[in-house]
């Protein structure tokens, strides 16, 4: 994973400060930075944390992988799983863990796979979604 660099400037326009006030942190040690050159190097977790942003906030969130497979599906029960899970992905969406649904259709096994990878509770619902479609 490569992190974010930020050069004085970018660090001060983030901040909303001057350049120069950015450089006068730096150099009395309240603002970590690493010196490339002549220039100044700022980490963007080293930025937020000085900006008092909590590093919570930029964690990774969890992600599930699901595959399911359906067979002897027919053309109804695939419009309608179709129908169902491509607007259960397009809903409100989270930006920062968004749900992403893919479907795999054999028509000469007639199976169909679907594939969902999103937050947990995100893929459970589209799991609860499947089997509500395959009872009905």
């Amino acid at each position: 994973m490569t992190e974010q660099l930020f050069s004085v400037e970018a660090a001060a326009e983030r901040l909303q400060l001057h350049a120069r006030t950015v450089l006068r942190f730096i150099r009395e040690g309240r603002l970590r930075a690493t010196k490339v050159g002549k220039q100044y190097r700022i980490l963007g977790t080293d930025l937020d944390a000085f900006a008092g942003i909590s590093v919570a906030q930029t964690l990774p969130q969890a992600r599930v992988t699901a595959v399911v497979d359906v067979p002897d599906v027919d053309e109804r029960l695939l419009r309608s799983l179709t129908a169902t899970l491509m607007g259960a992905a397009a809903g409100p969406a989270r930006r920062d863990n968004p749900l992403s649904v893919n479907l795999a259709h054999d028509p000469v096994h007639r199976t169909l796979k679907v594939i969902a990878v999103g937050a947990p509770s995100d893929v459970a619902g589209l799991l609860g979604l499947v089997d509500s479609c395959l009872e009905g």
